[in-house]
């Protein structure tokens, strides 16, 4: 099974969700989940959305194509993107290299948040 960290909370989409920013308190970074990147195969492009741009839980907010096909990212919060992982407009393979730390997608400033399950639930949803 792919590596699931008992610190982030997850959507059945398949993206990931860190605890706030302890310096901001309400800003959480987002990403997809290891199990996703593996899915699809090598990531050739991704369209985040931009910095400003209001996201709401469980709604599409960019996507991710890769050499096999291509899929939605679902905001896991409702809120404002206050920045996005440029980097990977130039190397977009980061995200299968690193989910969880280089490969990173966006950060909002949280409104609200949406349904989450912790590690435990979302390992039984990749293996169910």
């Amino acid at each position: 099974m792919t590596d699931v960290p008992e610190t982030l909370s997850y959507t059945r989409e398949h993206e990931w969700v860190s605890p706030p920013d302890p310096t901001s308190g309400v800003v959480v970074t987002v990403g997809i989940t290891a199990s996703a990147a593996d899915q699809l195969g090598e990531l050739v492009f991704v369209e985040l959305p931009e910095v400003g741009a209001l996201v709401t839980a469980g709604q599409t907010c960019g996507e991710v194509e890769s050499t096999k096909s291509v899929s939605e990212i679902y905001s896991p919060v409702t809120g404002t993107v206050t920045e996005v992982n440029a980097a990977l407009a130039d190397d977009p393979a980061v995200v299968n290299g690193d989910p969880y730390g280089a490969g990173w997608l966006f950060k909002v400033e949280v409104g609200e948040v949406g349904e989450l399950l912790d590690a435990a639930a979302y390992r039984e949803l990749v293996a169910g």
